[in-house]
């Protein structure tokens, strides 16, 4: 019923409101996983939801109210945007001398108060009211805004989260796609259910859904613009329809728990062709699902959207128009190095040119490219395919990732025959390619004549266009990344003041900053002389080489991102 059942226990207890007999006959009728003793009492009748908040308040020192006869109208519905009153679960009261009053169902989620007090940056009072009259409030509140999880929910017992929905019409579509039509009246509200929890993460432009078990609750976060960010999650006892559900929406076996497996859903989301890529691992609470959302409409992408200034869109379109050798592309997990890549692909593919590629799996596909599903369990490997695939006779190659020395032996000799070779490395910046393909076993000599350029990528959170205001920084903000105080002390940096848009965070997307290294003659002598990457990456910035960090203040400088980003993701970058 609330987030601690078991402390709520503790105060019906100590206050006589139940006889320790009451509770533990109910403790012996527990049987459901996430079942709680509160439930079945509540169940039984021998509790009621308004004794037990009203108890719980008393113990937090909160306010227990009655609102289903409140006064609620336009007045109220301005005290508190409807995006932030679904996402908190909150319904606004009154506010007075700058202190707002919310009415909340669940007295011990502290975060609800924090992250109220946080987003609207004003003081944030909390008084307790029935989760039902919350929920009927909002309704009358916000108007504007489908109850489709209210009515999964209420079908399958329990109480929904509120959440921004797309239309019935879109809705139904997504629904008839996973099978909401010929699933059983028992099955149907966990499909409809499933349905919306991929509609509310397409329409949050999530890259991620994650489905935790945990102990006594069931974790439902998404990733938007690169952050994870907590949902609203059903009730406990759901979790195993609803991950169940999803595994066979991505053809997995339903039996097997006890091994990691993979698979894929390929659905139609207001138009759109997403592609999700689902993976389960066992946790000690059951099985954690991370479902990747690949949306088909990135591939559209062209390099200015990538986020390159004009100087080195310039450079990076010559280095992807040269006639052979390797470009590598380099960085962490979740950095964009693959939406780079098809990007450049994208942009020379011409009727004239034969393109095909390696990858693990295919995660877009494209029109006009041959592409290639890497399998190791039948021998398929990334050399094996490079290899079959140089007797295609291409002219341009992507191999999804360099991982061992013989893919990387075979990437080198296309590009000494004649083949423009794209891939990537997992290192932190670019003159560290070098290293790491010297590490698994590459010679000198081999890398000094087939590597052409290396870049390196991060991807920053970009300041929402609709709250974007300009800011004077401090002086300890400019030192933070190695501005010249004095030179700068006139500038005017912006950041996001948080909007509807934006849901409050300030930020709305994201782009690349980039560190492109260029291998010249006098480069390609340092790495046949095997020197250090110290001594490399010193001769490439004296060539003219901007760090990771240097691009992200140009784009601080330009509008389009904040400081603190381009710290955050820079953080190792000493330059």
């Amino acid at each position: 019923m609330t987030s601690n059942d078991d402390y709520v226990l503790q105060i019906l207890l100590e206050n006589n409101v139940i006889a320790q007999e009451q509770a533990d006959a109910a403790a012996a009728s527990v049987t459901g996983e996430g079942e709680s003793v509160i439930d079945i009492m509540l169940k039984k009748g021998e509790l009621t939801e308004e004794i037990v908040l009203g108890y719980v308040a008393q113990a937090f020192g909160m306010e227990f109210v009655d609102i289903s006869q409140a006064d609620m109208g336009d007045a109220t519905r301005a005290l508190l945007a409807g995006d932030i009153a679904r996402k908190f679960r909150v319904v606004p009261l009154y506010e007075m001398d700058g202190t707002l009053t919310v009415a909340l169902a669940d007295p011990m989620n502290f975060e609800t108060l924090d992250g109220l007090r946080y987003a609207l940056d004003k003081n944030v009072e909390a008084v307790v009211a029935p989760r039902q009259q919350i929920l009927t409030m909002m309704t009358m509140l916000y108007p504007d805004q489908d109850a489709n999880m209210d009515d999964i929910y209420n079908e399958l017992g329990g109480a929904a989260p509120e959440g921004e929905q797309a239309g019935d019409e879109e809705d139904s579509a997504l629904e008839d796609q996973l099978g909401v039509s010929q699933a059983s009246e028992a099955d149907a509200p966990i499909v409809k259910l499933c349905a919306q929890i991929i509609m509310r993460a397409f329409v949050s432009r999530a890259s991620d859904i994650h489905l935790e078990p945990m102990e006594k609750r069931f974790r439902i976060r998404y990733r938007i613009d690169g952050v994870l960010r907590e949902q609203e999650a059903p009730p406990k006892r759901l979790q195993g329809a609803i991950l169940q559900r999803f595994k066979l929406m991505a053809n997995m076996k339903l039996s097997e728990r006890r091994i990691p497996q993979d698979g894929r859903i390929q659905i139609k989301v207001k138009g759109r062709e997403l592609d999700l890529r689902v993976s389960t691992v066992p946790t000690g609470h059951g099985e954690s699902i991370v479902m990747r959302i690949l949306d088909k409409q990135n591939l559209s992408l062209g390099l200015p959207e990538l986020g390159f200034m004009t100087d080195d869109q310039q450079t990076f379109e010559q280095l992807i128009g040269l006639p052979d050798g390797i470009l590598l592309v380099t960085g962490p997990t979740g950095s964009g190095k693959t939406t780079t890549l098809y990007a450049c692909l994208g942009q020379i593919n011409k009727p004239d040119r034969k393109l095909i590629t390696v990858e693990d799996p295919v995660e877009y596909q494209m029109t006009g490219v041959n592409q290639v599903h890497v399998n190791a369990d039948i021998g398929m490997t990334f050399a094996a395919a490079l290899r079959a695939i140089l007797r295609q006779a291409p002219n341009i190659v992507m191999i999804g990732e360099i991982r061992d020395l013989e893919t990387a032996s075979i990437a080198i000799e296309a590009a000494l025959t004649g083949h423009l070779v794209f891939s990537t490395l997992h290192t932190n910046d670019a003159p560290g390619a070098i290293t790491r393909l010297l590490d698994i076993g590459v010679k000198p000599f081999q890398v000094a004549s087939a590597l052409r350029a290396v870049m390196a990528q991060r991807l920053v959170r970009a300041i929402c266009t609709e709250c974007r205001e300009q800011y004077t920084p401090e002086a300890m903000e400019l030192r933070s990344l190695g501005l010249n105080v004095e030179d700068l002390q006139s500038a005017m940096l912006y950041r996001g003041a948080g909007c509807q848009r934006c849901s409050q965070s300030g930020y709305k997307g994201r782009k690349g900053i980039f560190e492109i290294f260029k291998v010249d003659d006098e480069i390609q002598r340092l790495i046949f002389e095997n020197s250090g990457v110290t001594e490399i990456r010193a001769r490439a910035r004296e060539l003219g080489m901007r760090t990771l960090r240097e691009d992200g203040i140009r784009k601080v400088i330009a509008g389009i991102t904040t400081v603190s980003e381009v710290l955050r993701v820079t953080m190792g970058d000493e330059d």
